[in-house]
């Protein structure tokens, strides 16, 4: 991919519901639902062992354990969508310098509710967004969707150089939770998922952030049961197997062979945003690719404070290198996503810090646009 066009991804934009769940509630509700589980001590313990502190939900707890049916679930998703999404839609335009009219691509990922039309018609309609913007909705890459997204968005930027795409990761993991799934994987997802909304624009020209410069995607043969959905009348049902935990020893070669064919060396890069699935994929990781702990510390304070948010964890995490400064100019870093499959979406980039001036056409583009008064011609 070298001397092709790139494209940066720029600020994200995060948001959270109000509603708040600490870890010590989790396991007091823990104990009190399932008194008379038999592996209710080993749940209670993988709970505390996930280091989830705090989690954010779009509905209050006690309304949350409740179980209205399928229907009315679904109902739910859609208006908290509506009513969350588009706020952090304009942030993240915002971050980027950008307006809905410069975006030819919006890629809506979610997988803990169904729209058809997708949310992006919608956000078309009522956003300002040109009605030739193309739509790509992604619904069943589950927590690897976010890197997924920056992949293809990266893809389309290649593809038309001069474009711009919003990404939109939607996530209302607390809407997918099931009273009547008492499996060990499925009590610990209880304690582990949370909600959150993302946004990020990837910019074809301009803009601060990482610069994409590689991408790949790897399946891990014959796992496709280890992470999925039981899709049944009450809707989504999470299904884990206890053999997740250990996929980065399978996963960690690919990221490497990835840097590899770039030209650089994992151990002597600058930055990492990765999926924090949990505790242990962060702890394997980092050993399994030589790394000190502290290169994932914006993973592990995304899963401290959030939990597990599916898609939006790299929009997250990535938002947090951004408030601590972002990073020095051309420093290399990595993107990585992990989700059913088992997949690994994987991104490559260097930091870029746009320079006012450098570009004076885009500098002039961006004036106009902010001030709405025609300057060139």
């Amino acid at each position: 991919m070298r001397g092709e066009p790139m494209a940066t991804l720029c600020r994200p934009a995060i948001a959270v519901p109000e509603h708040v769940i600490t870890m010590q509630q989790t396991l007091e509700l823990a104990r009190e639902t399932h008194h008379g589980h038999p592996q209710r001590d080993l749940v209670l313990r993988l709970i505390r062992n996930t280091g989830v502190q705090t989690r954010h939900l779009v509905r209050p707890i006690e309304e949350t354990l409740k179980h209205p049916g399928f229907e009315l679930r679904n109902q739910v998703y859609e208006a908290e969508a509506k009513t969350r999404v588009p706020e952090v839609v304009r942030q993240a335009l915002a971050n980027a310098g950008t307006e809905p009219a410069d975006i030819d691509l919006i890629v809506y990922v979610s997988c803990t509710g169904f729209m058809m039309p997708s949310l992006t018609a919608w956000l078309i309609n009522t956003m300002g967004f040109g009605p030739e913007t193309r739509q790509l909705p992604i619904a069943q890459l589950g927590c690897a969707a976010g890197g997924a997204a920056i992949n293809r968005a990266h893809d389309f930027c290649r593809a038309y150089p001069d474009s711009n795409v919003l990404i939109v990761s939607c996530e209302f993991c607390s809407l997918c939770y099931q009273p009547t799934d008492i499996g060990v994987g499925s009590l610990l997802s209880n304690g582990l998922f949370g909600d959150a909304v993302s946004a990020a624009v990837v910019r074809g020209q301009g803009g601060t952030g990482m610069k994409l410069e590689r991408n790949g995607s790897h399946l891990v043969p014959d796992t496709e049961d280890w992470i999925s959905y039981a899709v049944r009348d009450t809707g989504f049902h999470f299904l884990l197997d206890k053999r997740v935990p250990g996929t980065m020893e399978m996963l960690a070669p690919v990221l490497k062979d990835i840097v590899d064919l770039h030209g650089w060396a994992v151990p002597a890069m600058d930055f990492f945003i990765i999926h924090a699935g949990g505790p242990r994929i962060l702890d394997d990781l980092c050993h399994y690719l030589e790394l000190p702990m502290e290169m994932f510390r914006y993973s592990r304070a995304t899963l401290t404070e959030r939990g597990n948010i599916a898609s939006s964890v790299v929009f997250d995490a990535l938002a947090r290198l951004f408030d601590d400064g972002g990073a020095a100019e051309s420093a290399q870093g990595m993107i990585a996503g992990f989700g059913p499959g088992i997949t690994a979406e994987v991104a490559v980039g260097s930091w870029t810090h746009h320079v006012p001036g450098a570009d004076p056409d885009r500098e002039l583009a961006d004036l106009e646009l902010t001030t709405g008064v025609a300057l060139s011609g």
